[in-house]
């Protein structure tokens, strides 16, 4: 008999969020991971110069703050070395021509700020923030918990009861509306339009989709809430506290564990095959991973049924991300010193900027003007660099999975359309010459530069594919009820005992690790 009451295949937050709540309830864990490095996306590197440390991958938590794991665990986890920093300005928007614009953890600030662009700005930002506040039982609900779950169904069924179906659907109406229609309909100043707009990308959606406009007020109300927090140390400090949590629980981690298959008795789970031929049993097996490596890869087939499979094979992947990290010998002297103090900072032309760098990502090319997002750590964490010194995590969310040509007119892409070193470096050459058209200090600051494209990403965890770092485009029809595919429930399988997380399944990515919590929340209660 195996002396785990479940095995947890992939490290990521999800998994991690599962096992701490698995352990912290009094069941042993085997978490197992193919790569090197525990934490899937989660990894903390000196990438550049000695000194320098990075986040190779995600690195905010306002999701998971937020979350209900962090609610369970979250004493346990600062017990054991989990540390945050924040400030008063997580975000902010620059222009091509020097505008800038931040948004800060007051509301009353904000309001004023956008009523001082242009009058009834801040009004009109206001009643976004009081949509959220009015639905905020039933949007966090849909997004934070199982769909086809009890709790949701009794939810809504009071608020029938209570407002009627009439008013209880209107929300729907500005729910399912695009971010670009909220934009224009609401507001004058192209510079507040050109700071909510790209936060949508972080949602893997851009501003034309369905539900952008929802998921962008959402973001903004967190973003007052909670701010944008980093962990002190890097993002890897996250995995060291979790990995002590568990393991004083009895729980185990193991990594260059590639699983190659679901071992199943009958219509039952009863453990995992490893590459290298191990067998580790449980009644319990618990997926992070995309729903095409789990019925395409992990599943015979005999176990799988054939709408299922189809459906995995159908399931789609969204844009690709690339990543620069720059050490820098000194901070970047932006035009407006308090840039400085802006975590994450988005340069773009403004809300169609983003638009048309969505739309030529999608159709296969490097966007000539793309959004670049500059997250500075060293606001909030001076640890992460020597004294003096600087580093920059630089995002580019709208890239292509395979290449077809380059929007500028100035990158040569090969016949297969494949990531290549050269053109990497080249596309991260054109960002970092924007950021620098605004930094005078920056080019000659950089000692040390590494850029990860998204075929790096990809190899470096296999639920990146193409580089999209969402496990799956996020649109409509691929998600809420229908994540990851509209054959399953919530994060059940067909096959008793194997559970399905992680960011391709309700409610998607952002570090939040609420699938992990549902599915360890349903099983520590048996």
């Amino acid at each position: 008999m195996s002396k785990y009451d479940a095995i947890i295949v992939g490290s990521g937050i999800n998994s991690l969020v599962c096992a701490g709540v698995l352990s912290k309830r009094g069941k042993k864990v085997l978490v197992l991971e193919r790569e090197a490095v525990l934490g899937g996306c989660i990894r903390t590197e000196a990438l550049t110069a000695p000194g320098y440390l990075h986040d190779t991958m995600s690195t905010a938590h306002p999701l998971f703050v937020t979350g209900p794991g962090y609610a369970e665990l979250k004493d346990s986890l600062h017990a054991n070395g989990l540390d945050y920093g924040t400030n008063a300005t997580p975000t902010g928007v620059l222009l091509p021509d020097g505008r800038s614009l931040i948004l800060g953890r007051e509301r009353a600030g904000n309001i004023a700020a956008m009523n001082a662009l242009a009058p009834g700005d801040g009004d009109a930002y206001g009643e976004g923030m009081a949509f959220v506040e009015k639905n905020a039982e039933l949007i966090f609900s849909l997004l934070g918990n199982e769909l086809w779950s009890s709790s949701v169904g009794k939810m809504m069924l009071g608020k029938v009861w209570k407002q009627g179906a009439h008013e209880t659907l209107a929300f729907f109406g500005p729910a399912m509306q695009s971010c670009r229609a909220w934009l224009e309909t609401h507001f004058q100043s192209e510079l507040t339009r050109a700071l909510l707009a790209p936060w949508v990308l972080h949602t893997g959606l851009g501003p034309e989709s369905p539900m952008s406009a929802l998921m962008a007020q959402v973001i903004a109300f967190t973003l007052e809430a909670v701010g944008l927090p980093l962990v002190k140390g890097g993002n890897g400090r996250t995995v060291d506290a979790f990995r002590s949590m568990i393991e004083a629980a009895g729980g185990r981690f193991e990594t260059g564990a590639d699983v190659a298959e679901i071992l199943v008795d009958g219509s039952k789970a009863r453990g995992v095959r490893t590459t290298d031929g191990r067998v580790f049993e449980s009644k319990q097996v618990i997926c992070n991973v995309t729903p095409t490596q789990l019925y395409g890869r992990l599943l015979p087939n005999e176990h799988a049924p054939a709408p299922l499979r189809r459906q995995a094979r159908e399931y789609r992947y969204g844009k690709a991300n690339m990543q620069i990290h720059l050490a820098l010998s000194a901070p970047p002297q932006w035009a407006d010193p308090a840039l400085r103090e802006v975590i994450y900072l988005h340069l773009t032309p403004g809300m169609d900027g983003v638009s048309r760098a969505v739309n030529e990502a999608e159709r296969g090319l490097l966007p000539a003007e793309g959004t670049v997002c500059v997250c500075q750590p060293c606001a909030v964490d001076p640890s992460r660099a020597p004294a003096g010194g600087w580093v920059m995590w630089i995002q580019l969310p709208e890239c292509p999975r395979t290449i077809r040509g380059d929007a500028a007119g100035e990158i040569t892409v090969p016949a297969d359309g494949r990531w290549t070193t050269e053109i990497a470096e080249r596309y991260a050459e054109r960002a970092i010459g924007r950021i620098a058209r605004h930094v005078p200090n920056l080019e000659a600051s950089i000692i040390g530069r590494k850029v990860i494209s998204p075929a790096d990403l990809e190899r470096m965890n296999m639920n990146l594919v193409g580089g999209d770092p969402y496990s799956g485009e996020c649109s409509v029809d691929q998600y809420l009820f229908w994540r990851p595919i509209r054959g399953v429930k919530d994060h059940s399988t067909p096959i008793k005992g194997l559970y399905h997380i992680g960011a391709s399944t309700h409610p998607g990515p952002g570090l939040s690790g609420a699938s992990g919590f549902h599915v360890a929340n349903a099983l520590a209660k048996r």
